[in-house]
């Protein structure tokens, strides 16, 4: 008979919106057990440790550090859901105690910290130590079926791509914190908040991004710093070709989708639902497929969506119960595997380091009014570039490189409880 395995206890940083929602998957997650709850603000912990206990669960206990936690109680993971501009220092300490680590997207609003933190991951990598960003979209098994058909060749050559957020945010969401529409604590507007987990979808299903070429404006909101409206092209290594378009200006707030286009095959997923999904039955009817210069697809090509995966993952089908929890409690079981088996988690530092780089290389893009290299992004080529937003006064989002002026470093203040919700 086999013993049963004992849950790994996690530690939440950060007890706002977004670190209060991992504690309450990990609640109700088998092979976890919230032990600790951290905040800078005190009654931020102790609200959300209150909440634990009145899920009929043991009461974490609460303090204003991580050292304080390490110190007091036994932690296997610890789970970073601070503001942006805090992971690496958090991270830095959690892995120097020994602990595993999950950083709530983004991996950090600039490329410096970031690389910091790849390269603290990948030493404790040699410890035995797993390091994982939560990219929970990747866990959906709509994303998951197109992901694999991309991989496995079951679309043919993949040739084209497309992630779009077409979503709304009033004035009165940017004028909610001061935090709000700040490079040095948002990171960013449009792409970097309401964005970053489409255009993940997109690098992983489309492969390792070479070059980006991008404007970006802030057309419909006063008083922020960042973009409310992007566009870019991607060129992929394997040759493929992405459009990303990102904006919080589309009232009434439309979908996030994304799109893969290939030979033998095409997918859509919509609002993390399978909208399309059609792969060649076989060689024979790709031969035999014709159009005309008046037809725009080949007759007869049937949806498959119903087939690739369960109906609550198809638009149109029932709603999957608790969706938001379910793919966080989808990645952390993963997660969970890996620290277990000793493997690789399903999102490394390193996967969400090119993810943060494509995005960094479109702010970068638009500056310059030029095309970017990501390997230059992530080499650090272009650290020293603040980010303009385009507008009537600026080209569109071109700037002179000469005017662009080194970046000056602001620390992180926002406390712990002003989390990522986006």
């Amino acid at each position: 008979m086999t013993e049963p395995t004992n849950p790994l206890r996690l530690a939440v940083v950060g007890a706002g919106v977004i670190g209060r929602h991992h504690a309450t998957v990990a609640v109700h997650h088998p092979d976890l057990q919230v032990v600790a709850l951290v905040d800078a603000v005190p009654e931020a912990a102790t609200g959300a440790a209150d909440a634990i206990e009145a899920m009929g669960v043991d009461r974490p206990i609460t303090t204003s550090t991580i050292e304080e936690a390490i110190e007091q109680t036994d932690i296997d993971v610890v789970a970073i859901c601070s503001p942006s501009g805090m992971h690496v220092q958090l991270a830095e300490a959690a892995l120097a105690a020994g602990k595993h680590v999950v950083i709530e997207k983004p991996l950090d609003t600039t490329m410096p910290r970031a690389r910091q933190i790849a390269a603290l991951a990948a030493a404790a990598r040699d410890r035995g130590l797993v390091t994982s960003v939560i990219s929970q979209h990747r866990f959906d098994p709509a994303s998951a079926a197109v992901a694999r058909a991309a991989h496995d060749g079951g679309f043919g050559t993949v040739t084209s791509g497309l992630a779009s957020v077409a979503w709304y945010r009033s004035q009165g969401y940017y004028d909610s914190g001061d935090w709000r529409g700040t490079w040095a604590l948002d990171g960013g507007g449009a792409v970097m908040n309401q964005g970053v987990h489409t255009v993940d979808l997109l690098v992983w299903a489309l492969g390792r991004p070479v070059e980006i070429s991008a404007q970006t404006g802030l057309l419909a909101h006063d008083r922020i710093e960042v973009e409310d409206t992007a566009v870019a092209t991607v060129r992929f290594a394997g040759g493929a070709l992405g459009v990303i378009h990102c904006t919080t200006a589309a009232y009434p707030g439309l979908s996030a989708r994304y799109a893969v286009y290939g030979t033998h095959g095409s997918a859509i997923v919509d609002d993390d639902r399978l909208a399309y999904f059609h792969i060649a039955p076989d060689n024979a009817t790709l031969e035999s497929a014709a159009t005309t210069s008046n037809a725009t697809a080949v007759a007869g090509a049937v949806d498959q969506k119903d087939r690739a995966v369960p109906p609550e993952h198809v638009v149109g089908g029932p709603a999957e119960p608790d969706h938001f929890a379910a793919g966080h409690a989808r990645q952390y079981t993963d997660i969970v595997g890996a620290i277990r088996q000793g493997r690789e988690p399903g999102v490394t530092v390193d996967a969400a380091l090119v993810s943060l780089a494509t995005v960094r290389g479109l702010y970068v893009s638009a500056t310059l009014g030029q095309p970017v290299r990501i390997d230059d992004v992530i080499d650090g080529k272009y650290d020293d570039v603040v980010p303009v937003v385009g507008g009537a006064d600026r080209g569109q989002g071109s700037a002179d490189p000469a005017d662009v002026v080194p970046v000056v470093g602001t620390p992180a203040t926002a406390s712990a409880t002003e989390g990522a919700t986006r």
